[in-house]
Formats: C-alpha cells, structure tokens, sequence
C-alpha cells in the first residue's frame, strides 16, 4: 500500500464494510425511480416539505442513541470514554440542528417568501456584503455566549440582489429536477445526512447517497430515520467501493454529483486514473462534464497573534488548539495542521509547553481511518524530531506535534500535505511588529499551505485595543482565502452550526481543485457566499462543551441539546446551562 504525500490530500487505502455492495441492477432501479420523482420534487410545496421535515425530526431522535453507539462501536470508543460525546457533538447534534433551521426556514418562506436573517445586514469598505447569520435565535444566544458567525459575499453582490437571490429555487419552480449523486463521507457520521439535506432542501434535487465503507454502519439508521424521503421515491441509499462510486458517476441516470473526500478522489472522477487521468489533468481536460462540487480537506491554519497571555490564557488556547486536533481522533477535514506564531513572541515556548501537557492527558485513540499508521510514520520520517504523547496500542496512534519546522521550506509535507490523523505541526515566522507578522502569516496561509477550507486567529482582547493590531486583524480576515475563518474560535466548528456555509474559498479550477467547489450547509440559502467568518471570546465562560477536556460534560450536554433541537421549550434551558457550568 502506498501513501502519496505529494501534494494534498493523502491516497487513502480501499476500506471493507460489512454491508455487501449494491448491484448494477440495485443501482440502476434506484436510479430509475429518482429519475421518475425528480419532478414530483420540485412540485412538492413548501407546506409539504414542511410535513417531511417534522417526520424526519422525529425519527432522527428516535435513532439518535442507537446512531450514536454505532459510531462508538466502530471507532473503537470505549463505552464509557469522555470521546463519547464526540458522536453527539459532530455526529448527532449537527443533523438535528439543520433540520430545525429547515423548519424554520421553510416556515418563513411560507409566510413570507424568503428566509429571514436574523442580524444586520452591513457593506464592508470596497463594497462587499456581510449578513449576520448567527445566533439564530434567542437560544442560541444562551447556548453560545459571545458567538457570532456571518456569511461574506462574493464581490459584486448588493445588499438588493443578496435577497432577490436568497432561497432562490423557492421562488422559480419552472427549473427541470435533477438526480444528484452524494458520495458519502467516512468520517464524520453526520456529513452524509447533511449533504443530503442540502441537495434536496436548497438544490432542489432528489438523492442517491453511496455510503462510505467506513462507515457504511450508518447507511441502515440512515434509511430507517431519513423514511419520509424514501418512502416518496426522493432519497435512495446504496453501498460499494470505487467501483460502485464510479459506476455511479458515469451513470446517464445522474445530473449532478458531490463528494466529501479526497482531492485525489475527486481528480479520479473527473480526470480519471493512471498516466492517462494525469495527462487529461494536466491539459484541463476533464472526462467528465457534469456539474461536480466537492469538499475535499485542508491543511488547516491557526495564526497565534501575540499578545500579554496570562498564565490561564495560555492554559485555556492550549486546550482549545489540542482540541482543534484531537476531535475524531484527527480524522477531520478541520483539524488544525499548522499553528503559526511569531519567532520573537517571549511567550512561543510557554504555549507549546502547555500544549504539551494537554496532550499527554489525552488518551490515544484508535486509528480507525485506512492508512492513518503509514500517514503519520511518513510524516515522522521527513521530521524525526517529531514528539510523540501517549502510549498507544497497537491499533491506536500517539498524538504528534512537530515543533519548528521552517517556513521557508515550502515544499514541506507539513506545509503540501493533510495528514489526516493525529499529527499537526508549529512553524514560526519573523516579523519586525506585531502588525507585520499578521500580515506575513496571512500571506503565508494564503500561498504555502495547501487547501482552502478553514483558518483560525487567536488574538488576546487587550491586543485588539492596539489600533493597529485591531486593523490588522480584521485585514487579515478580510484576505484571507479560506471558506471558513473564526476569530478566537475554532472556525471547524462552523461546520456544525448549520446556517452557515461549508466549503472551500471559491474559485479552484478544476484541475488545481484543492480544498473543492461549492458549499453546503447555509440553511439561510444564500446563493452567492464567498466565507463565513465566526468571532468569540477569547476565553469563553463556561467551558465550550466541545473542548477535548470537557468530554465527561460534553457527554450530557449534547444529549440535552439534540432533545432541545427536537422539541425546543424554554423549560429545558435551565437544565442545559446547569448541565454545561458544573457537569
């Protein structure tokens, strides 16, 4: 088996389900009776979606325990492991927060025409739109103390034409129904329902799912809950490898595809394999012609901007950046790859110390993944200074940081490649200021690292006092090409916050694809997004349940807020936030 780790994303090994694959034939009748609804679809008002949405709502939460100890069962999660929570937190809780904001969004659009959004709509200096699209509600605002989140256009659109555009398939219901293909993803048990959601709630399109054989466990709870689509002939689910995937993309019986994977994957379909799929690449001839999106991972940023950290800033950025690795084990599209700070900041050392602390608290967990075991040994053979934490059995990885490594070696696995697994890295830059670091770390984000999915700043709030620093923040949030930016909080958790937008900076041609096309998510169904960018606390009170530390909380909180997302009351707050202050 071998492991590319020239450019991108990583070729991942073939993975084995238990689920027998789906025949030409399972295939092509499921295809057929798609083909046979798509139009129904597009016709089904929006009363009647609204119906599908309160069923499917339902349903999830009945499934959601048994979906949970599935995931847990399969990555190897002992039962009474803090890691538990992650399933509800990333596999669970996101599924049933988007399908309420569906809820809610199409009650608006049957009420009023168009989504509304719930904050200031603004004009950057230059002229570009920002909307403000989270908290959504009231709730969320108790939930998510001091979290904001907005969705920055592309250049061009007018606060006007933002609107006009906004749940656009809403408002034309002329357009012809299409069959949309999902090429499901392996590690996160929530991403496949997600896509699907989008493709038949914002795109109009009926859905063919092929489930991941990672975790294709998922494709029986999924057909069971997501019944109010199946039943109608709207949603199909199937199994297989690369070769059903492929049969699938090259089916006449599919209008559109998208896929939550690898760019390398994504190449395959669209240029196809070997020597041949490389010269067609090369010469940007793709085989393929359909329209294709894809979200396909990220070596993820983290600039560190000095500042005076106390002792328990330094304490509390160490967990929140440990976290931003150790979620799922690595196996995250949004897991932080690079952390950047500054060569001069008298606090670099400290920070990585601490870092070091947390993670020796960590258990390892276990490499579920395909290659992960030779993902992370090619990365220690380019840098064996590389440090390890945790003693890990033999199905299991120890966590890995890699201090120091040099910026100016661009062509650095750490710098070109995700690893996808518990492995990220620290390089520092010199810089003259404060200022002028922010704006090298930007540039060096923006044209060294490979992808465009999501970056994060830390910036102490005593730092953006500083005129300057402030304005160099915000210009840095501003260039940055990436389709996710968080301020103070980790910008992955944007992927689980539903109304805003998942996906990679827009432009990749296709045949320099990178972090992908398209977006998903953006419950508000805006149709012209560039980024969204989410601000919090510097150090948030209580303790964001999400942290890797917070796991034995997390593990009640989550519920909690699923039962919320199910049936909201304002009688189940008190429990919740009692819940997330003492555990």
């Amino acid at each position: 088996m071998t492991i590319d780790i020239k450019h991108g994303s990583p070729r991942f090994p073939t993975a084995s389900s238990s689920i027998s694959a789906s025949s030409r034939k399972e295939m092509d009748a499921a295809l057929q009776q798609l083909q046979a609804n798509k139009n129904a679809w597009v016709a089904l008002p929006v009363s009647e979606r609204i119906v599908i949405l309160d069923r499917l709502m339902r349903d999830f939460h009945a499934i959601a325990q048994r979906w949970v100890d599935a995931a847990v069962k399969a990555k190897g999660i002992p039962v009474d492991s803090p890691a538990v929570a992650e399933e509800w937190g990333a596999g669970v809780w996101p599924v049933m927060k988007s399908l309420r904001q569906l809820r809610r969004v199409l009650g608006e659009i049957a009420q009023a025409g168009h989504p509304t959004i719930p904050g200031p709509v603004t004009t950057r200096p230059g002229g570009q739109v920002v909307a403000q699209v989270f908290p959504l509600t009231p709730y969320d605002r108790i939930f998510f103390m001091g979290v904001t989140a907005e969705i920055w256009m592309e250049p061009g659109v007018t606060a006007d034409t933002m609107r006009q555009t906004q749940a656009e398939i809403y408002h034309d219901k002329n357009h012809e129904g299409k069959v949309a293909l999902v090429l499901g993803a392996g590690n996160v048990s929530s991403i496949a329902p997600l896509d699907i959601l989008y493709k038949l709630f914002e795109e109009d399109q009926v859905v063919i799912i092929k489930m991941n054989p990672v975790n294709a466990y998922i494709g029986p709870l999924l057909s069971e809950c997501f019944r109010a689509l199946i039943e109608p002939g709207f949603l199909r689910v199937v199994y297989g490898g690369a070769s059903e995937g492929a049969y699938l993309c090259n089916s006449e019986l599919v209008d559109e595809i998208h896929i939550t994977g690898s760019d390398k994957t994504f190449d395959a379909i669209v240029f196809g394999t070997g020597p041949e799929g490389a010269a067609h690449k090369a010469n940007h001839e793709p085989l393929l012609h359909k329209r294709i999106t894809g979200e396909l991972g990220n070596v993820s940023p983290v600039i560190v901007v000095p500042g005076p950290w106390s002792n328990a800033d330094l304490n509390y950025q160490a967990e929140h950046l440990v976290t931003m690795l150790a979620n799922n084990a690595g196996f995250n599209c949004n897991a932080t790859r690079v952390i950047i700070q500054h060569s001069g900041w008298q606090q670099r050392e400290q920070l990585l110390q601490q870092m070091r602390e947390v993670l020796k608290q960590v258990p390892p967990r276990n490499a579920y993944y395909p290659g992960a075991q030779d993902r992370q040994r090619a990365f220690v053979a380019d840098h064996p200074e590389a440090e390890q934490y945790g003693l890990a059995a033999s199905d299991q990885l120890p966590w890995t940081l890699i201090p120091g490594v040099d910026a100016q070696n661009s062509d650095d696995v750490c710098f070109t490649t995700e690893a996808f697994c518990g492995l990220f890295a620290e390089t520092p830059l010199e810089a003259g200021s404060v200022t002028e670091y922010i704006d090298r770390a930007v540039a060096f984000c923006n044209n060294e690292l490979w992808g465009t999915l999501n970056a994060t700043i830390l910036v102490h709030p005593k730092s953006l006092k500083d005129p300057q620093i402030k304005e160099a923040v915000e210009r840095a949030v501003g260039n940055l090409r990436y389709g996710s930016i968080g301020v103070n909080y980790w910008a992955g958790t944007g992927f689980a916050f539903g109304t805003t937008t998942w996906g990679a900076y827009p432009g990749h041609p296709l045949h320099d694809i990178q972090s992908g096309t398209g977006v998903v998510h953006n419950t508000l169904m805006f149709a012209h997004p560039q980024k969204s960018v989410l601000r919090g606390p510097f150090r948030a009170t209580p303790k964001p349940a999400w942290f890797v530390t917070q796991g034995k909380t997390a593990r009640k909180v989550f519920p909690k807020l699923v039962a919320f997302d199910a049936a909201p009351s304002p009688l189940k707050v008190p429990g919740i936030m009692w819940t997330a202050i003492t555990g």
